[in-house]
């Protein structure tokens, strides 16, 4: 068989059906685990001198506040921009209290299911502008320091949506494609299944619905979001030309990455294509690069506004030194 199936020994919770303890989930923990990296990694560069200024030290409490604003800004951030964006339901928007309500309808604890990066980012980002106005520290200093530390954080983040099981990808015929027990299933009447199932040597039966390995996405974007981006980061700490550089790789460097993994990730069913070369193309496969999701959207936003920050800090630091 060309596909592996996911894991039955994997559980959202750490503990399942233990009262009380059945509430600690992997993906909560695997945020502990990524703020607690991304601390370390500041600390380092703190350590290092990254976050002094002329005729000013930085000091620890300094930087504990300056990474928890960062945080709970961030979460702020990324549930919103979850709840509001790509939740095409309304719910939210009548009843805005149900974005931090962690339980469901039936009085169930659900925990806060739907956390949005790019709300994290833009959520992040506005924390550490509100912290550094309050402290009268320069931005981009403690941002490219930030920026440096938050990649390998992500790591964990995919690695709690696999533990999850949600956040798969796209179907796939790679023999390390994995069935996700909730992801869409397919009639095998359809040719192109029956087809697809043949080809990896899957038997189907008439009357039941399909369901086909897919992408392990959140690996993907574990190892090259998280791993690949803090080690070029990191490498670059020291060599930077300018305040402000980092922060713009980080952005661009991150949006490239993750608008080319969206072409493995399952988009939204609610959404879909943003942008379709063929509106009628199905979002469980890839039969196009001119079809677009909202991810990559944003990304390409990111790129951008990389970009721009690394000219727009360039010229400022030009301007300085001739001065």
């Amino acid at each position: 068989m060309l596909y592996i199936n996911y894991p039955s020994w994997i559980h959202p919770e750490i503990f399942p059906g233990v009262p009380f303890l059945g509430l600690l989930r992997w993906y909560g923990l695997m945020y502990v685990f990524a703020f607690g990296f991304a601390f370390i990694a500041l600390k380092k560069q703190f350590k290092e001198g990254a976050l002094e200024s002329p005729g000013r030290s930085a000091s620890e409490d300094e930087l504990t506040s300056f990474i928890a604003t960062g945080i709970v800004f961030l979460l702020l951030g990324a549930r919103i921009f979850s709840t509001l964006i790509y939740d095409t339901s309304g719910k939210y928007l009548t009843k805005p209290w149900l974005i931090f309500w962690p339980f469901d309808e039936s009085g169930r604890w659900t925990g806060l299911q739907g956390m949005s990066y790019h709300g994290g980012a833009i959520g992040g980002a506005i924390g550490m502008i509100v912290w550094c106005k309050i402290h009268k520290r320069s931005f981009l200093q403690w941002s490219d320091a930030m920026c440096t530390a938050i990649p390998l954080g992500y790591t964990f983040g995919r690695i709690g949506n696999f533990l999850n099981g949600e956040l798969y990808g796209r179907i796939t015929k790679m023999p390390w494609g994995m069935i996700f027990p909730d992801a869409e299933k397919f009639s095998p009447s359809i040719e192109w299944v029956k087809n697809f199932a043949a080809d990896i040597g899957m038997s189907v039966e008439q009357n039941l619905m399909v369901n086909l390995p897919r992408h392990p996405s959140q690996l993907y974007e574990s190892f090259f979001e998280g791993i690949v981006l803090f080690l070029i980061l990191w490498a670059l700490r020291k060599k930077k030309p300018f305040d402000g550089f980092l922060t713009g790789m980080y952005l661009a460097g991150y949006g490239a990455i993750r608008f080319c993994l969206e072409y493995f990730r399952m988009p939204d069913s609610d959404l879909g294509f943003r942008i379709a070369s063929d509106p009628a193309a199905s979002i469980s496969q890839n039969t196009s690069l001119l079809n677009i999701s909202t991810g990559q959207i944003l990304c390409a936003l990111m790129i951008l506004a990389g970009i721009a920050v690394i000219v727009g800090s360039g010229i400022k630091a030009k301007k300085e030194k001739a001065e």
